[in-house]
């Protein structure tokens, strides 16, 4: 355990924002072909989302700046909208960017170390910089715990437990000199995690190592939803049924029982290099507004009905993200929230 109790606190995603943290897509090696359709789901993202808490928009220059301004007030976007000029080579700021913690009321930024998912992509490791050049400019203070950390490798409830997988934190390429107990000493210290409970991988075509925000998130403090997929012959099905039986067994930090909730599975989605990593669990809750990634499978329906009945007070909008999982990722691991 830390030397001294840490009084530092992630807040549940549901929790009230002051802002959403996005970065502006450009990247023609990341999308392709897609870039334009996946600039059309950034509005729609911005959209849901711009009414009810600032969107903090990260664009290269003056130039992509009034690009981006006229796509959204073009949209009728154009409302809490702050951009930060600073360049970034990728959208994934989930990954990369901060993450808000708690001290109190007093809101501190975590800076995280971020290597490109164990080293994969050499010209996106220099987004571990982004938040160095910017952070000044924001006004909270900065602490950084040495640990290599992706921000998708984690969900919390705020009351003590956070979901991972040993297939990520655990991986060699992330912190290997790192016991799984000191790992979790650090999740504790600076996130406020006593309670950690590991899964084990994630979903087929995931480039991250099983980030757990594509197969098990938190809806409330006692509720989990967890991806499950119904054909034995998929490719996810034994991963995610084993998830699924830890998630059973586990407890919280009170020591009770969670609800374990079914969230279907979209089937294979394709691309010229293989399967992508598309599921429904990579949804982002904002103030508001559930922005959900669907793909026009038959499975949406039964997606979106599964989450509305958490969040009857939010508006359920399903985006069609297709086109942005072409990179591999999608709505979750390309927002990142800060909490009022």
């Amino acid at each position: 355990m830390p030397h001294a109790k840490s009084t530092l606190r992630m807040p549940a995603e549901w929790e009230p924002h002051e802002a959403t943290w996005i970065s502006w897509p450009k990247n023609i090696e990341t999308f392709g072909k897609m870039l334009p359709k996946v600039e059309d789901v950034f509005v729609q993202m911005v959209r849901a989302l711009h009414r009810n808490e600032k969107v903090n928009i990260l664009v290269d220059d003056e130039m992509a700046e009034g690009r981006v301004r006229n796509r959204l007030d073009e949209a009728g976007a154009n409302r809490n909208i702050i951009f930060h000029r600073t360049k970034s080579a990728d959208v994934w700021i989930r990954d990369y960017g901060p993450i808000f913690v708690k001290d109190g009321k007093k809101r501190i930024i975590t800076k995280w170390i971020f290597n490109a998912w164990g080293g994969k992509y050499s010209d996106l490791a220099e987004d571990t910089k982004v938040f160095d050049t910017l952070a000044p400019s924001l006004g909270f203070s900065i602490v950084r715990p040495g640990l290599v950390l992706e921000g998708g490798s984690i969900d919390v409830n705020g009351k003590g437990t956070l979901l991972t997988t040993e297939q990520c934190l655990l991986a060699k390429t992330r912190n290997p000199k790192l016991t799984k107990k000191a790992i979790e000493e650090r999740l504790d210290e600076y996130l406020g995690a006593r309670n950690v409970i590991w899964l084990k991988e994630g979903v087929a075509g995931d480039d991250t190592d099983g980030h757990v925000d594509d197969i098990a998130r938190f809806v409330d403090e006692r509720t989990i939803l967890c991806a499950c997929e119904d054909d034995p012959n998929d490719a996810n099905f034994h991963a995610l049924r084993n998830n699924f039986e830890l998630l059973k067994s586990a407890r919280d930090q009170d020591g009770e029982e969670f609800e374990i909730v079914q969230l279907p599975m979209p089937g294979p989605v394709l691309s010229p290099t293989g399967r992508l990593p598309a599921s429904y669990a990579n949804f982002y809750i904002g103030n508001e507004a559930v922005l959900l990634p669907v793909f026009g499978h038959k499975n949406d329906k039964e997606a979106i009905s599964v989450l509305s009945e958490f969040f009857p007070k939010r508006k359920m909008v399903p985006i069609n993200c297709t086109p942005l999982v072409w990179g591999l990722g999608t709505i979750h691991c390309s927002t990142q929230q800060q909490p009022k």
